[in-house]
């Protein structure tokens, strides 16, 4: 089986490393794989030292000739059976550089939502005839192609993007003290960038109901969260002093192994959120909203707590309950950790990864 694909790797190694270790373990379970991204990324280096065959470069723009002849020169050169397309670049790049070709085409899909069959810009990419499969990290990605008129049901699967505990096993816990949180604080990770999706209106109003004298303190990391609007509606509703902005941190999983407890307030979009999954691996007590993509990462009560989206009221609740209960954090960390370590491990992604491809190539 010989597989091309088509991703760019030029980002952090926490957020490249699930889908970049699924490819390294299809290639030890002997698949060809041959992978097209920037050569200097470290992910680059990672596949080089496993044996796997780097192309240097990645389409620039999505409707690029260049980019086109050149996966297409991939495909013919080194025979390949199957392309993997990770992203629009290369999703609408690849699909014409298949044009006539024998090569069976799969495209990626990471979230929900901006899939239509009315809307013709999604016939460039997954709703294009030449695409042969699509690769959902989620059921919930999966069902939104599903509910779309004249898909072909079956074409989108679900291959989830699993971790490895020894990945976590070292991770430092952080210092929290440049923050300058009270000696009795709790302290909530809250993991995002300033998109609509993430819901952090919703948790203001739920940092607003907290009782007054609540030991609960949030850190907020990621890009843009500190807006104008946040910071008016913190002041606003006298809640200034319970958040601190952390903005964007390379050392985002020692801060929030060091932080008391993990929520994200997402009200749509999430396909399966690394957030959560890094928060469960490092065994911190866990509050997600009961979305679809978020489906599946915890049982309720049990190793996390899920909680209705847009609904400031059960957030504030679930606050308060692990807040109050720090025996009830330590079971909920190790629970968490113990079900994610069993539930969404590479080996299974590689399992469900090569089922797709050999479905698709003849017997």
């Amino acid at each position: 089986m010989r597989v091309l694909v088509v991703s760019d790797y030029d980002d952090n190694i926490n957020a490249v490393r699930p889908e970049g270790e699924l490819f390294i373990g299809l290639h030890q379970a002997g698949v060809d794989v041959h992978v097209m991204t920037y050569g200097h990324t470290p992910y680059a280096a990672r596949f080089r030292e496993a044996g796997i065959r780097v192309i240097d470069y990645h389409p620039q723009r999505k409707f690029d000739r260049e980019a086109v002849r050149r996966i297409r020169q991939e495909i013919v050169d080194h025979d390949r059976q199957i392309i993997h397309l990770f992203n629009n670049k290369a999703i609408s790049n690849g699909i014409r550089a298949a044009r006539g070709l024998p090569v069976k085409v799969v495209t990626y899909r990471g979230y929900t939502g901006n899939i239509h069959w009315w809307d013709p810009t999604n016939y460039l990419t997954h709703l294009h005839p030449r695409v042969d499969a699509i690769t959902c990290v989620s059921d919930a990605v999966r069902e939104v192609f599903d509910h779309q008129l004249f898909f072909p049901k079956g074409k989108a699967v679900t291959v989830s993007k699993g971790h490895d505990p020894a990945w976590y096993a070292d991770v430092p816990a952080g210092d929290l003290s440049e923050f300058q949180f009270p000696a009795d604080a709790v302290v909530v990770a809250v993991v995002a960038n300033a998109r609509a999706m993430k819901g952090i209106p919703y948790l203001l109003d739920a940092i607003s109901l907290l009782p007054p004298a609540s030991p609960a303190r949030f850190l907020l990391i990621g890009r843009g969260l500190n807006s104008p609007a946040t910071l008016t509606a913190l002041t606003r509703q006298g809640i200034r002093e319970r958040v601190v902005f952390a903005g964007f941190r390379q050392d985002v999983l020692s801060l929030v192994k060091a932080c008391d407890l993990s929520l994200l307030p997402s009200v749509k979009g999430e396909g399966l959120s690394k957030v959560l999954l890094e928060s469960l691996f490092l065994a911190r007590p866990t509050i997600m909203t009961d979305i679809g993509g978020n489906r599946g990462l915890a049982i309720h009560n049990e190793t996390g707590l899920l909680i209705p989206p847009r609904d400031p009221q059960a957030m504030a609740a679930a606050v308060n309950r692990l807040v109050a209960d720090a025996e009830l954090r330590a079971q909920l960390g190790a629970a968490g950790k113990a079900y994610i370590s069993a539930h969404y491990t590479v080996a299974r992604s590689v399992r469900e990864l090569l089922a797709v491809y050999e479905g698709l190539l003849p017997a």
